[in-house]
């Protein structure tokens, strides 16, 4: 019996010291790539990793000065209170909405601006409207929020343009029904061509022979776009697809809370205000941590369920 586990386990160590031969090979040979990645890596443990030791205030109730270890532990407690409260609901349904309605209009116009550019064949031009989309998105958010307050006020851009139609002027960010649309409204056009970034440069990929067997066998621009430019692009959009499922309760508070105001919270109250209200004006520490903790969860669980679905239908996914 001795023998015949002595014989079993040579295989094995013959395939770890094989496997530890290549590891070093590699290391040694790619030195320089691991090297520019150690500051990233560092990064994310410093700022992502380590942080996540904090999440344990969700379950106690925070005490600054007894600190995370020695504060009582409380378990699900501010989990249920969150869950039971009036809030719950709305705030649930206010980011679902948001991150939703963001998705179905950001995603698929940023692929079709990309699509659009691709078929320019006036670099010139084309170099000109790619900076124009691009330039929102270097502008601070808190510009842009300020921009979008001055606008949509009743002595406002907006409302001066729609006078002439005989539309009331009136202050359309103290409207809970147009808030949405002002939120949705203005990240497309801050985003939209930063997005198509990432499209642009899978379209560059694509062999242009294609193309040229594609007008031989007489197919036009619209056939050439369906049987060759969108195949291509296929896998590039479902990886971006997962990943912005992925984030999609992930509803950023900065932007929510510059331009939201007490009227309107019943439709632009989300997770994340929510989250800085009680836990930054509040002091309410473990339970906006424990709220916190909870997006990030059902964020999670949806980027698991997209990436399953992915692979099953159409056979790429992010693993």
């Amino acid at each position: 019996m001795e023998s015949m586990e002595q014989v079993s386990t040579k295989p094995d160590n013959k395939k770890k010291k094989t496997k530890w031969e290549m590891l070093k090979k590699d290391l040694k040979k790619n030195k320089c790539i691991y090297l520019m990645a150690i500051p990233m890596i560092v990064y994310f443990i410093l700022f992502h990793y380590m942080p996540m030791y904090g999440v344990l205030i969700s379950f106690k109730d925070f005490n600054p000065r007894l600190g995370i270890w020695k504060s009582p532990w409380v378990g699900l407690k501010h989990f249920g209170t969150f869950f039971n409260s009036i809030y719950f609901k709305r705030t649930l349904k206010n980011t679902a909405l948001l991150s939703f309605y963001s998705l179905l209009w950001g995603f698929p116009a940023a692929i079709i601006l990309a699509l659009l550019l691709n078929e320019l064949k006036n670099e010139k031009f084309k170099r000109r409207i790619q900076t124009i989309t691009y330039l929102p998105h270097f502008i601070s958010l808190v510009v842009i929020c300020g921009l979008i307050v001055d606008f949509t006020s009743t002595d406002g851009l907006i409302n001066s343009i729609l006078s002439n139609f005989g539309v009331e002027p009136t202050n359309w960010l103290t409207k809970p029904e147009w808030f949405r649309t002002i939120y949705i409204g203005s990240g497309l056009w801050q985003s939209i061509g930063w997005d198509s970034i990432i499209f642009l440069a899978a379209l560059s990929g694509i062999d242009p022979s294609l193309y040229e067997a594609a007008k031989i066998d007489g197919a036009g621009r619209w056939k050439q776009m369906l049987h060759i430019t969108l195949p291509a692009l296929a896998p590039t959009i479902i990886v971006m697809f997962i990943l912005n499922i992925g984030g999609l309760m992930s509803v950023g508070a900065q932007k929510v809370i510059l331009l939201y105001n007490p009227l309107t919270w019943e439709t632009s109250d989300v997770i994340s205000s929510y989250v800085y209200r009680k836990g930054v004006q509040g002091a309410e520490y473990s339970f906006s941590t424990a709220v916190g903790l909870f997006e990030s969860l059902i964020g999670f669980t949806l980027l698991i369920i997209a990436n399953k679905l992915s692979k099953k239908i159409t056979e790429e996914s992010l693993w």
